[in-house]
């Protein structure tokens, strides 16, 4: 990992801004996210599936967010998109303490999940069009930036939230606005075309039958998305398998806790390893995939096998936060660098599948902890991800294909 103070001289100053901005977005964001179910049961007194329902209808609205966002990209511009999307969220979240009533709530939540994945595809377009020569460290840097401030906001969230739910809202509310404001700044003198190029009005004019097209160039981003869906799909196991098995084994909540704990650990410590991991792929993004799903593979596999044994989980913690490493920067610096212009749309076309897997994960495996446990929970998180080994490596086999045919 670079040393903190060579960034300074590394990176443009506005770079630096944007990733300051991000880690105190990303540690305002965990004021509420980790909190929305203890609100819903402790303050709404609602039940445990209440609050359930609530994360799905959210997920569902990211769904439709993530499309819509990356397909509104260079028809509303991207500072028209980003600031009024950060900004509509940010009323969202300061508006919760004022409704006491349960459809409110969830029409509230149902826009926050919409909005919050709204601006996501863009921000990425963003960063991939602004810094084109550094994008790949940049999403790196904003990938560990962003974990650290959810680790720290985690933390402070939990100490705020046993005084004042209201309170958590409010810092939530108000580090969206001010990510907002950010952008309204440092984007007040940055025309769409010096953003993205000329291009930009070709695709702001795009037609349905345009669209479609699009949609039928799958070699680029469908399996690529599948094998990230079925990962995401298979990480759910931690909440609806590893922390209720470890409860019911008579161990703390501080166990399941600790976990996390280490992910934050080894997402941070862990980055010269993994630069010298993504060197010896040769810094190919679709080999860097592969080895994401095989360490998830491998990781719950371990936890299969072991599962009667603590050090197993924090071992395939491990073991899978380093195949987290590897692919949560990797989808948006692939599209950023293979579609061009076109990268919004793509960016919130693979939003949109991979959080269908997110969707889905805690609904299936929930019901599969209940039926067999935490083996069988294991047991079909292993398959799943082993499945994104070949969907991954399909997605490589294409790319070298396409390679070779450009080089012909």
């Amino acid at each position: 990992m670079i040393p903190p103070f060579s960034l300074l001289q590394r990176y443009p100053r506005e770079a630096m801004l944007f990733l300051t901005a991000s880690f105190i977005n990303a540690a305002g964001s965990a004021f509420m996210w980790p909190l929305t179910t203890l609100y819903v049961h402790t303050i709404l007194g609602r039940t445990m599936t209440e609050a359930g329902f609530v994360l799905m209808l959210q997920s569902i609205a990211g769904i439709f967010g993530q499309f819509v966002g990356g397909s509104l990209f260079h028809r509303l511009g991207a500072k028209r998109l980003i600031v009024g999307a950060l900004f509509l969220q940010g009323l969202f979240q300061l508006s919760i303490p004022l409704t006491q009533s349960w459809p409110v709530y969830l029409g509230i939540m149902m826009c926050l999940g919409f909005t919050y994945n709204l601006s996501a595809p863009a921000i990425q377009a963003f960063i991939g069009f602004r810094w084109k020569e550094q994008r790949r460290e940049i999403f790196n840097i904003v990938y560990v930036g962003n974990n650290m401030g959810m680790a720290i906001g985690t933390a402070l969230a939990g100490l705020i939230a046993t005084f004042s739910f209201q309170l958590t809202f409010f810092i939530n509310g108000v580090s969206t606005l001010l990510f907002g404001l950010f952008f309204f700044l440092i984007m007040k003198h940055i025309s769409h075309e010096d953003l993205v190029g000329k291009d930009h009005e070709r695709a702001a004019k795009r037609t349905g039958a345009e669209t479609l097209q699009l949609l039928l160039n799958f070699r680029v981003y469908l399996f690529m998305a599948l094998g990230g869906g079925f990962i995401f799909f298979s990480t759910t196991v931690w909440n609806t398998g590893v922390a209720p098995y470890l409860t019911s084994q008579g161990m703390p909540l501080s166990a399941y806790s600790w976990l996390w704990t280490v992910n934050g650990i080894i997402i941070f410590a862990g980055q010269p390893l993994i630069s010298w991991v993504k060197r010896l792929m040769r810094q190919n993004l679709s080999t860097q995939l592969v080895a994401s799903a095989v360490a998830y593979g491998c990781g719950f596999a371990f936890m299969l096998c072991l599962h009667d044994s603590y050090a197993a989980f924090i071992t395939g913690m491990v073991i899978t936060t380093f195949g987290e490493m590897l692919i949560a920067p990797t989808i948006p610096t692939f599209i950023s660098e293979r579609t061009g212009e076109m990268a919004p749309f793509y960016l919130g076309v693979v939003g949109s599948i991979t959080a269908v897997g997110r969707l889905l994960g805690p609904l299936a495996l929930g019901y599969v902890y209940d039926q067999g446990g935490v083996e069988s929970s294991l047991l079909i998180s292993t398959i799943v991800s082993f499945t994104a080994v070949l969907l991954c490596v399909l997605h490589a086999s294409l790319q070298r294909d396409r390679q070779k045919i450009m080089e012909g």
